[in-house]
């Protein structure tokens, strides 16, 4: 009878288990197909549901199942780069991987970061919740609300060209840990399937139109297309000395004393403003669209480098992108009790490194400002060097065509971006790679991104839609003559 009783229990299990995931299963179709089609009208309610995914850096398999579950729907070929939290990536084609095309990759990461002090929140972070006027959440903006925006271009290119043969595949592109830059994400997909995915451009995540970047001209926007960034040098720095524990005698030397010392003969001293080929450029096209002297001296950034240095270092997001930055983001002593002084102190550093300096010469001259020979340095993570996209390139002219196609009253300015983002790794591979996203919107927006009370204005995604495929479309009449009526013949 025991026996019995056990197999039916396990019976019993079994069957809550099966019913329960076969309901998951149910619940997740149920829920992508009541959203309705892929058009305008829908897309905030798809950024919404996509928002509500907790999808924190090395959680990210949940909302990318959702995300693919919606690519496989509308008719998308589908290949899984890694399923496993952490290393969750996969792409979404109009043709499969196997055609060899040359592809249009678009770039888009499923992690967000925490949500911060849930008591700051106005909505919930991962509520989606959709106001009058805004689009509230987590990853609204960076980087579901950009990965909405892509997917949608994506399936409308696959809709209006079904049954013909483009002269490129299209491909929506979502990964893992961007926010950590872990090794599971873009990195792992480069390692692995680079060749298979055959990018000849990659789009990334960069800066919308930017309002008040002209002094002379307030209320203009200009449109920021990235075709560089800054390199991440990740340093820590230990210094080991041992001295008497007790606090009620102050030794000659202690670590935490020489530590704040060395610190402060590092970042005292002001960093050197450095003007290369990309960030003269861009101070002249800018200099092409103000008026008077101000447009006058950007024009001529060289002569005028006297007066335009202290003008920079007063807004530091500008001056950014014209030095090498150092900043001090832990101190750390392992120690919380306060009469005992601690023999070992370490402190990590953020530095952002502009794409032609040298980083050995960066770190000796760390090294010797700092002025302690004690002093361990070592590098947590470097990114790689890499050479700048060209924006004289048919994919920048054609992006360009777009963007000024979709928002008539701004203009478009090449950049270089104090920030790193996976965009960066397929660059460092010599693949042409522009980063920005295309919607207009207001700056006070943007001090929310990683912060608490992160959202989007609600309309602004379907103008972001038009210009990724138009873009697509500016790249397929370049080729007019490989369009044809055959569509491709190969398995997924």
């Amino acid at each position: 009878m025991l026996s019995k009783i056990k197999a039916f229990l396990s019976f019993f299990f079994i069957f809550i288990i099966a019913i329960s995931s076969y309901s998951q299963v149910v619940n997740s179709e149920s829920t992508t197909q009541n959203l309705g089609p892929l058009t305008n009208e829908n897309i905030d309610t798809y950024l919404s549901e996509y928002v509500k995914f907790e999808s924190i850096s090395g959680h990210e398999k949940e909302a990318g199942e959702w995300i693919k579950n919606i690519c496989i729907e509308n008719g998308l070929h589908i290949k899984q780069m890694g399923d496993t939290d952490g290393e969750y990536n996969f792409t979404a084609s109009i043709y499969p991987l196997s055609s060899k095309l040359p592809n249009i990759v678009l770039l888009n990461h499923i992690d967000v970061v925490p949500a911060g002090d849930l008591s700051k929140w106005i909505e919930p972070p991962f509520s989606g919740k959709i106001t009058e006027t805004d689009i509230w959440g987590r990853g609204a903006w960076d980087n579901k609300g950009n990965a909405i925006m892509q997917l949608f271009s994506v399936v409308e290119i696959l809709n209006k060209y079904k049954g013909k043969q483009l002269p490129f595949n299209v491909t929506f592109l979502a990964v893992s840990c961007e926010e950590t830059q872990c090794r599971g994400g873009a990195e792992y997909v480069i390692n692995n399937y680079l060749d298979e995915l055959n990018p000849a451009v990659v789009l990334g995540e960069g800066p919308p139109a930017i309002k008040g970047a002209l002094q002379t001209k307030p209320n203009k926007s200009v449109f920021p297309i990235s075709v560089a960034h800054k390199r991440a040098l990740w340093i820590k720095l230990k210094l080991n000395i041992n001295t008497s524990a007790h606090g009620s005698v102050t030794p000659l030397r202690y670590a935490n004393k020489e530590m704040v010392e060395a610190l402060d003969n590092l970042l005292g001293k002001k960093q050197k403003a450095i003007y290369t080929d990309l960030n003269v450029k861009m101070l002249k096209e800018m200099g092409q669209l103000e008026k008077g002297l101000t447009g006058f001296a950007m024009r001529h950034p060289k002569l005028f480098r006297m007066f335009i240095t202290p003008k920079l270092r007063q807004q530091p997001e500008l001056f950014s992108i014209f030095s090498n930055t150092i900043t001090l983001t832990s101190v750390d002593s392992m120690n919380d009790v306060v009469n005992v002084i601690p023999s070992e102190v370490t402190a990590l550093l953020d530095c952002r490194l502009l794409p032609n300096s040298s980083k050995d010469e960066f770190l000796e001259n760390i090294k010797k400002r700092l002025d302690n020979d004690d002093i361990e340095v070592s590098t947590i993570y470097s990114m790689p060097e890499m050479k700048s996209s060209d924006d004289e390139s048919i994919y920048y002219k054609n992006l360009k065509k777009a963007i000024l196609k979709n928002h008539t009253e701004t203009d478009v300015i090449t950049i270089l971006l104090p920030n790193t983002s996976d965009a960066g790794l397929f660059r460092a591979k010599g693949i042409a790679t522009f980063c920005t996203v295309p919607v207009n919107i207001e700056m006070s927006y943007l001090d929310n991104i990683h912060s608490e009370n992160e959202r989007i204005p609600r309309g602004i995604l379907a103008n972001g839609k038009n210009t990724y495929v138009d873009f697509i479309e500016e790249c397929i009449k370049e080729n007019p003559d490989s369009l044809s009526t055959v569509p491709l013949s190969v398995s997924n």
